[in-house]
């Protein structure tokens, strides 16, 4: 019955004039005040859903029926209609675990937690893919092949996109920057060095929305997921909501008409009038995007795919989940084909996710 009640409360906030999922915590706060207790956190008997984005649906696939080969007793329920709605799913108890393409936003997980009263357990399971669009592509910044800049740190990018001088995150864990203050703005390109004409240009930015899910990445891992951007100078992408031309074709062409810009998008989109720009990671070396770079972890924009799964505080994760994730990590991913491009994680984060897995 509770569950019921859970599934009603979020059809009628998805449905109802004006609401959207993002309201569902508040409500659900209110009757679990009222006694009526959050959904059930373990899965039913014999079954994992499993829901996530669509474009993992080859990965998931394959990997499904070896899980299923070795767990005969278990069955993948997947449903894949995108990483909006899975945070939902949730902490409605409608799915156990969650494929994201990008770290959960706080405002997703405080939602959790307002149902639940502990935060969800993010456990790292694939890097993205470096270029494959809708397979969590490493994001990668573009300039004109005319712009003689040839590397950028992400306190510099901090400086470029925003205003409030934060530390980025990766893993739910603050990344330190020593961008602080007004100081720090970096608004024309003198102030990364270039002289003679282009001391004075302006920067001007074409980035995707920054509510899409690109734009939570981006924000979340260079600016603390701060929307306190330099919005004078960004020209914004939407993605179309019918039709195949995508945001980071759209704006690299538009950054291939102004040697003045900087741009966000991937590599699928590149083209002769741009440049990708190489990025410092943690040891101060610069670093292109690469397949190997982003599989030993050292490209500082590379996309992580996570599991998101509901683990009480000081209970283990439920079996049936704790299965999957071992065999998840377990396992080398295969080299990347027609169906799925994502990558390997790092061969530390993988150990360390394994370790996670046992901790209370």
């Amino acid at each position: 019955m509770r569950a019921v009640l859970w599934s009603v409360l979020l059809a009628a906030l998805a449905w109802a004039p004006g609401g959207s999922l993002a309201q569902a915590p508040r409500v659900a706060h209110a009757e679990f005040a009222h006694g009526i207790a959050p959904p059930p956190h373990r899965p039913p008997p014999g079954e994992l859903r499993v829901w996530g984005h669509p474009q993992a649906a080859g990965w998931l696939s394959r990997q499904a029926q070896r899980f299923q080969r070795r767990n005969p007793g278990i069955r993948i329920v997947p449903r894949l209609t995108g990483s909006d709605v899975g945070m939902a799913a949730l902490y409605t108890g409608q799915a156990d675990i969650v494929l994201m393409g990008r770290e959960a936003t706080e405002s997703e997980v405080k939602a959790f937690e307002w149902v639940y009263r502990y935060r969800p357990m993010a456990v790292p399971i694939l890097s993205g893919s470096l270029d494959r669009v809708g397979q969590s592509p490493a994001l990668v910044v573009f300039v004109h092949r005319d712009n003689p800049v040839d590397s950028l740190s992400l306190e510099q990018l901090d400086g470029i996109f925003g205003t409030a001088r934060e530390a980025g995150w990766r893993d739910g864990q603050p990344v330190a920057s020593a961008a602080r203050g007004a100081d720090r703005d970096i608004r024309r390109w003198g102030d990364l060095g270039l002289g003679g004409d282009w001391s004075q240009r302006a920067i001007r930015i074409y980035a995707p929305m920054a509510e899409s899910g690109t734009g939570k990445f981006f924000r979340m891992r260079v600016l603390a997921d701060s929307n306190r951007m330099h919005w004078d100078a960004i020209t914004e992408f939407a993605d179309p909501v019918v039709g195949p031309e995508d945001s980071g074709a759209r704006i690299l062409a538009a950054l291939a008409r102004d040697p003045s810009g900087i741009a966000i998008s991937n590599l699928q989109f590149a083209r002769p009038e741009v440049r990708p720009v190489r990025l410092v990671d943690g040891a101060g070396e610069a670093v292109a995007a690469s397949r190997q770079s982003i599989a030993e972890g050292g490209y500082p924009l590379a996309r992580t795919v996570y599991a998101y799964v509901n683990k009480p505080v000081g209970e283990a994760i439920d079996p049936q989940v704790l299965a999957w994730l071992r065999d998840v990590l377990g396992e080398p991913v295969p080299e990347p084909d027609a169906d799925s491009a994502y990558l390997p994680l790092p061969e530390d984060r993988r150990r360390d996710a394994l370790q996670s897995l046992d901790a209370r």
